[in-house]
């Protein structure tokens, strides 16, 4: 690996492995750059290792020409089309990209070991597998599981029976395919159970006694929402440090926000959680085998503003119907296309504020550490 060190750049910061001696990560990192040999794009990667200041760090990043060609701008939806990537039929081009796009992170991707990483990239396919999968039933209100996997209280929130799979009730709460049914809950908690399931799967094959203990948290209490970010998410961009725009890599949760002050009131139409699937596609978890484009996206958020209506209670709703057909009549029109996404590609405003921000998320989530040693995962109820 030191025939390759060169200078760390600065603004590509890519991979780093922090705090590791000097000896495991050559081996490690010798293994590594085997693996992206065997992948055919360790020609695009660089390397540096900082010894002057604090930790050891070794620094994985992309050539800047390589930056340049593949993702200009930090622009990663590029990346499937600029080397002819097949993420949807080959597994092998999917971690091409998941790779690719960390690497040219303007935000550090940092581990405490290759182990980590090479669990994290496993997460993220894992990710991006299981939400192709996934399907939900259309209900802003409602919210169910199969009755063989799962039972309900108030207190608890949504459990793992005593005795059952908690990878297998994850999957049929998830995966029509699985299930041979489709249950209704919103997109935000078919985010948490994506991400939970890769995450089982995943301490499955590396950290089986870490499987045990999500397995008994499953079955006491729901962890969800902001709990659930907390407990079993790593955050990386922020309002003083925002993600590029258009800089995603396959695995990530992000929120488009709705930036209409009015449509943004009715139940569920705040935003939208999805995953990144790579190749410039998103989950799109109420059309089963649907995915959006980034400017399908766009159009659909923007769009909602002509949605809406009061029920007879006097609740603000919105006609899905309305909101397709303004979608096509404005794919039909380029110029009011571009006007629209002109509108719409900024990052959204503060909380509370509705004025020129648009509907992308300052920032991303991605699994956290997971394998024996140094998983930093603490479960509330589990010692």
């Amino acid at each position: 690996m030191s025939g390759m060190q060169v200078e760390l750049v600065q603004g590509r910061l890519g991979i780093q492995i922090v705090g590791s001696p000097l000896s495991r990560i050559e081996s490690a990192g010798d293994e590594f750059l085997n693996w992206l040999r065997e992948l055919g794009i360790d020609q695009h990667v660089e390397i540096g290792v900082d010894r002057t200041t604090g930790p050891l760090i070794a620094q994985f990043q992309l050539r800047p020409d390589s930056a340049e060609q593949l993702a200009p701008g930090y622009d990663t939806t590029q990346i499937c089309q600029n080397l002819h990537l097949d993420t949807q039929n080959h597994s092998k081009d999917l971690l091409k990209e998941i790779l690719l796009a960390m690497l040219i992170s303007p935000i550090p991707f940092q581990f405490p070991s290759f182990a980590e990483l090479f669990a994290s990239v496993r997460m993220r396919q894992r990710i991006v597998e299981g939400a192709r999968k996934t399907a939900l039933a259309f209900a802003t209100s409602e919210a169910e599981r199969p009755d063989d996997y799962w039972s309900y209280t108030e207190e608890q929130g949504f459990v793992v029976l005593p005795g059952k799979s908690l990878i297998e009730a994850l999957r049929k709460a998830t995966q029509p395919e699985h299930s041979g049914a489709l249950y209704s809950f919103s997109c935000y908690r078919a985010t948490e159970y994506v991400i939970a399931l890769a995450m089982a799967q995943e301490a499955e094959a590396c950290h089986p006694e870490l499987l045990e203990k999500l397995q008994r948290q499953a079955e006491m209490r729901a962890i969800k929402s902001g709990e659930f970010h907390q407990v079993f998410c790593c955050e990386y961009g922020s309002r003083a440090n925002p993600l590029p725009l258009r800089y995603f890599v396959p695995g990530d949760r992000t929120w488009f926000r709705n930036p209409d002050s009015h449509s943004s009131d009715a139940s569920g139409y705040e935003g939208s959680w999805v995953f990144y699937l790579g190749d410039c596609l998103f989950t799109n978890f109420w059309k089963r085998g649907r995915t959006f484009s980034l400017t399908s996206k766009c159009l659909e958020i923007y769009h909602w503003r002509d949605g809406t209506y009061r029920d007879s209670q006097g609740d603000l709703r919105m006609d899905e119907s309305i909101v397709e057909a303004q979608v096509e009549a404005t794919q039909r029109d380029p110029e009011k296309v571009k006007q629209i996404l002109e509108r719409m590609q900024r990052l959204y405003d503060p909380a509370g504020v509705y004025a020129e921000g648009g509907c992308i998320d300052i920032s991303r989530e991605y699994p956290r550490w997971i394998c024996r040693g140094t998983t930093d995962i603490i479960l509330p109820d589990v010692p």
